[in-house]
């Protein structure tokens, strides 16, 4: 193994290919997977009127200081690709720090977390399906078996685009990246000019640089905003996860993956403030704490600002249009890092075998990417029929521990890692060492906080009471602990089945990057 030195850009653990189409994407392809995968369009359609219901007008400025820890994680991504650019990420480095107990906990978070959130994105791209064309009746019904329907057939065709290739894959990814954040840029603008113009809304509320700076808001409130907002930021490190596929996978993936989060930082500014401006902070009509659009803020704004006549029609369905691309890419986009999390495991023998096949041809992950599509599908249905529908919103909230937990876990041990060498220059003490571990300290503060938050039965849309001793505890902290459970049962069973991974045999800090078995 070569040794780390302050700038070198090269590897430094000794790399070899597992199969998958190495050189397929460049700097921009891997931006646009960044941003496509954190969903911008859905993700301030369901849960913008969140966070304007915690921190008020300060919305903005929580978006401002939410990118400070993702900017901050992801050069700790960036510092790690460098040296090991494996599609497992926070997995394979984790191991490679801590060992393989910390890594194996890491590579279960990023998939608990993604298939997780796969239930909502299927929904609501059923839903938007059907309002697209003004079947309402059946689109404001989240848990019909028509919206179910249509949201599985998303998955199933989703995944077939991340079976069939890489390539397939990002063309796909540029053109609904390209309709989505034009139309966000479009509603931003169209609802400050007429906020500020001579005929406002009566919502309207007149645009201050105040809501850039979050004085004024108390600690509680602060940190709920903040775990609000780091899940509208979450899905950038699929840059990271397709690094075996990108050209120069030593600079390119990292370079993507901060690249994303500035990009996200002022696509959310702009159109949080915008759409703030236009339609208020107010509990009636379109003001963004009204209850009744609570889970879907953007396609009622976004009616009120483009109007129901001529033209404005035009952009008002292009925008429920946008909102169901965004849901659909970042289905796409949820499946990949998975897929390759998993192809990564399956390489260094810590999850079956099998999950490690390449398909000849496409050079795609084939059991991965097919197990991560059914067993989203399973447990959309699942979901979809306990208490209303209700764990679905559950579940999505419920991901933002595991979120922390493997952004955070990736910042420390991009210090670890680097521990030895960090005083060699500046560079390196803050870009190795003090700004991810800041990153991680961040994360770690709000997936502790989110823990006791969870736990508060009046903070979720379900509820469980412990049996004999009345405890009522919230869902969001059920299914958490439930995904937790998981991935320990799975852990014992590798652990007891195929042991050589846990004994240290197959990825250490001096392991060369292994190749899956031939099948």
């Amino acid at each position: 193994m070569a040794t780390s030195t302050s700038s070198d850009l090269q590897p430094v653990e000794e790399y070899k290919d597992k199969g998958l189409k190495g050189g397929a994407l460049g700097l921009v392809s891997s931006v646009v997977m960044g941003v496509a995968s954190t969903a911008p369009a859905y993700s301030l359609a369901a849960t913008l009127g969140f966070v304007a219901l915690a921190v008020g007008l300060k919305s903005p400025s929580v978006a401002l200081l939410a990118f400070v820890p993702m900017l901050l994680c992801s050069i700790g991504y960036s510092e790690m690709n460098k040296a090991d650019p494996d599609c497992g990420t926070t997995f394979t480095w984790a191991t490679r720090a801590f060992g393989p107990k910390t890594g194996w906990a890491g590579g279960w978070a990023i998939v608990a977390a993604d298939i997780l959130v796969m239930a909502s994105l299927a929904q609501v791209a059923g839903q938007y399906m059907f309002l697209l064309f003004n079947a309402d009746g059946i689109g404001d019904n989240a848990t019909s078996i028509y919206v179910l329907l249509v949201g599985v057939a998303w998955i199933v065709a989703m995944s077939y685009i991340c079976y069939r290739g890489i390539e397939v894959s990002a063309w796909f990814q540029r053109i609904l990246l390209t309709i989505e954040i034009s139309m966000l840029l479009v509603l931003a603008v169209t609802a400050l000019v007429k906020a500020t113009g001579s005929h406002p809304p009566a919502t309207a509320v007149s645009p201050s640089i105040s809501w850039l700076w979050p004085g004024g808001l108390t600690l509680s409130d602060f940190v709920t905003g903040i775990i609000l907002m780091l899940f509208i930021y979450w899905g950038w490190d699929t840059a990271v996860s397709v690094n075996e596929e990108t050209k120069d996978k030593a600079k390119t993936p990292g370079r993507a993956a901060i690249i994303s989060t500035v990009i996200l930082l002022l696509t959310y500014v702009i159109v949080i403030f915008g759409i703030q401006a236009f339609a208020g902070i107010g509990t009636k009509g379109i003001g963004l704490t009204n209850p009744a659009h609570e889970f879907d803020v953007l396609s009622v704004a976004g009616s009120a600002i483009f109007g129901t006549s001529g033209f404005g029609t035009f952009l008002s369905r292009l925008l429920i249009l946008m909102v169901l691309t965004s849901a659909s890419a970042s289905t796409q986009t949820t499946i990949l890092p998975t897929a390759r999390t998993t192809l990564s495991m399956a390489a260094y023998k810590a999850i079956p075998k099998a999950f490690a096949k390449i398909h000849p041809r496409y050079l795609t992950p084939t059991v991965s990417t097919i197990v991560m599509g059914t067993v989203s599908i399973i447990l959309y249905v699942i979901l979809n029929y306990i208490a209303g529908g209700n764990p679905i919103g559950d579940a999505v909230t419920a991901i933002g521990l595991y979120i922390a937990f493997y952004y955070g876990l990736t910042a420390f041990s991009c210090v670890w890692y680097y521990r030895k060498t960090l005083t060699s220059s500046t560079r390196n003490l803050f870009m190795q060492g003090i700004l991810p571990f800041l990153g991680g300290l961040i994360m770690y503060a709000a997936g502790i906080y989110s823990l006791q938050s969870d736990w508060v039965a009046t903070n979720s849309l379900t509820s469980w009471t412990v049996p004999g001793l009345q405890w009522e505890i919230g869902g969001i902290f059920v299914i958490a602990v439930a995904a937790a459970l998981v991935g320990v049962l799975g852990f014992i069973f590798m652990r007891v089945t195929a042991p050589a991974f846990f004994k240290k045999q197959t990825l250490t800090r001096g392991t060369p990057t292994l190749v899956p078995d031939e099948f």
